[in-house]
């Protein structure tokens, strides 16, 4: 999806001006062979224009942007697809409570009988105008995140204690992620907050569910496509009403389930798998059981499902 991220865009309306900065932005900044294989080619795209303008947009002024959202509106989707479409390398930064600024930016190693710097993610980003994503921002903690504070700025500087004073490259881009209400989450800092513009990701439309899924698997019967959209939507309004966790709204686990199913397993078995079993809770189980066999039977043999 390099070349074709941005055949997608057009086709999506995305508006022609961006996409010829975009065009301009990769045809300036020459991207080094050693870093090529880095950018990523998506396996799901991103339906949404407005967000893609809006995303498109803050990048080429120069800003960083921050993706929030509940589970499955694709804030992961999105920032895979922006490094294709900018035609830049990509580091994925998981960030966790126990997170600090050695594994951020680097440690100390010992090679060649002396101590070298062991680059990590954002210096490597920071230094080859690399796509960072920040994967749960709000899940590290803030002192660790200070780093960050001159890179995400004008400075747009990382200061490493006993090195270099490392100057970011024009083209370097960081996309922060975050959920609300995980365990482990935490305020992000007003700080760090206030250095990325922010994109508040809408819930997937259950069209664009359904255009997801046959993108995915074409041979897959509309209608079928159509009626795991629809559970798709009912397990999200269930969780949103708290009648149930967010576990089972796992857009991941119900395409892997279809995955399944095109192997040859029953249609109810494979839910089960990807969907139904991701809720712990008994309860939770029988409600999400209970959507899954209204929609489909027991009976229902693989074969039937795809064209």
């Amino acid at each position: 999806m390099r070349e074709e991220s941005l055949d997608f865009l057009r086709a999506e309306g995305v508006s022609a001006q961006l996409l010829d900065e975009v065009l301009a932005f990769r045809k300036y900044y020459k991207l080094e062979e050693a870093e090529a294989a880095r950018v990523p080619v998506p396996l799901y795209p991103y339906y949404g224009r407005e967000v893609w303008e809006e995303a498109i947009g803050a990048l080429l002024a120069g800003e960083h942007l921050l993706l929030t959202g509940g589970k499955a509106s694709g804030k992961n989707v999105l920032a895979e697809g922006l490094a294709a479409a900018f035609g830049r390398p990509l580091w994925d930064i998981s960030l966790y409570v126990n997170a600090d600024a050695a594994s951020l930016i680097g440690t100390d190693t010992f090679r060649d009988g002396e101590v070298q710097l062991r680059k990590g993610p954002v210096l490597r980003a920071a230094e080859c105008g690399g796509f960072g994503v920040l994967d749960e921002i709000n899940m590290a903690k803030n002192e660790s995140l200070a780093v960050l504070h001159a890179a995400l700025d004008f400075r747009r500087v990382i200061d490493i204690p006993g090195y270099d004073r490392v100057q970011l490259h024009e083209a370097t881009r960081f996309i922060g992620t975050m959920n609300y209400g995980y365990a482990g989450t935490r305020e992000l800092n007003e700080a760090l907050a206030s250095r990325f513009l922010v994109i508040q990701m809408p819930v997937i439309p259950e069209a664009d569910v359904q255009r997801l899924l046959l993108g995915k698997y074409p041979t897959l019967r509309p209608e079928y496509a159509a009626q795991f959209a629809a559970l798709f939507d009912e397990i999200r309004k269930k969780s949103e009403s708290g009648e149930i966790t967010s576990r089972a709204l796992d857009l991941r686990g119900m395409i892997a389930a279809i995955g399944m199913m095109a192997r040859g397993l029953s249609p109810v078995r494979a839910l089960r798998l990807g969907v139904v079993n991701k809720c712990f809770d008994s309860y939770e189980q029988t409600l999400v059981s209970d959507l899954v066999a209204a929609r489909l039977p027991e009976s229902l043999e693989a074969g039937r499902i795809f064209a």
